[in-house]
């Protein structure tokens, strides 16, 4: 009897050890750490159910060809608007109802001019340009590049022509970048998504290069990216130019398509595309979703930088561009402007096919011809100036760090070599060296006021 006694009095075995018990309490103590480590570097996103199917192995790359070479890390610990993403199937099955009623994006549409000119987008003077803005309910026609053709086969229109729902679209002139595949795609996502990657010949030859594409095959593809070869020498001498075209007229290029996401090439999606769109457009009402500028809040800011950081040759074009945008009534920044800031970082952009959208993209494809490709120098004014009034969700920079990863530029040159442009004078980084003279005075005035509140 005894003996039974002290049987149901003694200590389990698990507690008569000390140092099991600690070596317990460290374990989970540093698993508890370690997901709160994982969790907090993603939690600008919030996911309904993790468990969504994902497809993995997309693609294998040789390794001469480095898809993953020159990464560029991302530090930043917060978030002031994270964003929540539904169950993966409702979304899908959102997506595909709304394209099939293709009056939710919105009756009106746009006409747009028909004519020869001697450039691709038709070279209009600034008040031309200005004077299309205030797009009237009469359906007026409005000019959106187009003017000299599209040097694409027809094949491949006809191609882009079928993709009637999303539409991913990506361009490399010159070998500048290298192909990524999207990851954490849903298992369904490809019957619903198209991606397209336009290159011109330079990057085509070095695709060959590297086994990644035959030239004997009619559609050729890198994963889940169609390749289109485009005669860019028909288009534009800057390769930056040509890819503004495939960056803003994504709605011409793809005229049934619903819904498109540009992506820069030096990014990688890692985030599925139909999430973001109905995360970031419809579950927002937005007809565009774009990432704010990590730095700056003010046109003027960027275009400083542009000029001194050469990231643009002509300077002097630089200061006139904002000369006539000041002219013509462009405001600072400021906490009374319906958007969070008047600089993105356009490497994405998500749009719905709206007239809204259609009409910024145009109008901002054509002041980029006006004056150079730098998009965020024209961005605020056209937005701020255009009717009928754009809905745009101009999320976190923390949110952009957490859907995409960003690459650096080719630097390793290896295979064909890659024609060099021309060598160009720049010209004095100063854009406002005598400030009272300049139609911008009140712009800097009220910014620097604004700065230093």
């Amino acid at each position: 009897m005894a003996a039974v006694v002290s049987l149901k009095t003694s200590k389990p075995l698990l507690f008569q050890s000390k140092l099991l018990c600690f070596s317990l309490f460290y374990f989970f103590s540093s698993l508890f750490l370690a997901l709160y480590t994982t969790l907090s570097n993603t939690k600008c996103l919030f996911r309904s159910s993790p468990f969504d199917p994902i497809q993995y192995s997309l693609f294998s790359y040789p390794s001469s060809y480095g898809e993953h070479k020159y990464a560029i890390p991302t530090l930043r610990s917060s978030c002031d608007s994270p964003v929540y993403f539904s169950d993966y199937a409702a979304v899908s099955q959102e997506i595909q109802d709304l394209c099939r009623n293709s009056t939710a994006l919105g009756s009106r549409t746009l006409n747009y001019m028909q004519r020869n000119a001697q450039s691709f987008g038709g070279n209009f003077s600034t008040q031309k340009r200005f004077s299309f803005f205030d797009h009237p309910r009469d359906g007026a026609e409005i000019p959106c590049g187009f003017f000299q053709g599209i040097p694409i086969t027809f094949h491949d229109r006809a191609i882009m022509d079928r993709c009637d729902r999303v539409v991913v679209v990506s361009a490399i002139f010159g070998d500048h970048d290298k192909i990524r595949q999207p990851r954490g795609l849903g298992a369904k996502t490809l019957d619903s998504v198209c991606f397209f990657m336009f290159v011109d010949e330079v990057t085509l030859d070095r695709l060959d290069y590297h086994n990644l594409i035959s030239r004997k095959v009619k559609e050729p593809k890198v994963g889940v990216w169609r390749i289109v070869k485009v005669a860019s020498e028909k288009l534009y001498e800057s390769a930056a130019m040509n890819g503004v075209i495939f960056k803003y007229l994504v709605h011409r290029l793809f005229p049934n398509s619903k819904y498109s996401i540009w992506i820069d090439a030096k990014l990688q999606l890692v985030i599925d595309p139909l999430l973001l769109v109905h995360s970031l457009v419809i579950q927002e009402d937005a007809d565009m979703a774009i990432s704010k500028h990590p730095f700056f809040l003010h046109t003027m800011e960027e275009a400083m930088a542009t000029a001194r950081w050469k990231k643009w040759w002509d300077v002097d074009g630089l200061k006139s561009q904002m000369e006539t945008y000041c002219e013509n009534g462009l405001e600072p920044w400021s906490p009374n402007k319906p958007y969070p800031s008047d600089v993105p970082d356009t490497a994405l952009i998500i749009r719905k096919h709206s007239m809204a959208t259609n009409l910024f993209s145009c109008l901002v494809f054509n002041e980029l011809e006006a004056f150079n490709p730098r998009d965020q120098l024209a961005f605020a004014y056209v937005r701020d100036h255009m009717n009928p009034t754009l809905k745009m969700n101009m999320f976190d920079v923390e949110v952009f760090e957490q859907v995409a990863i960003e690459y650096r530029h080719n630097l390793k040159q290896g295979g064909p070599s890659v024609p060099k442009g021309p060598k160009i004078n720049r010209a004095s980084f100063d854009l406002f060296v005598n400030k009272t003279c300049s139609k911008c005075e009140q712009y800097l005035l009220k910014m620097w006021g604004e700065s230093h509140d």
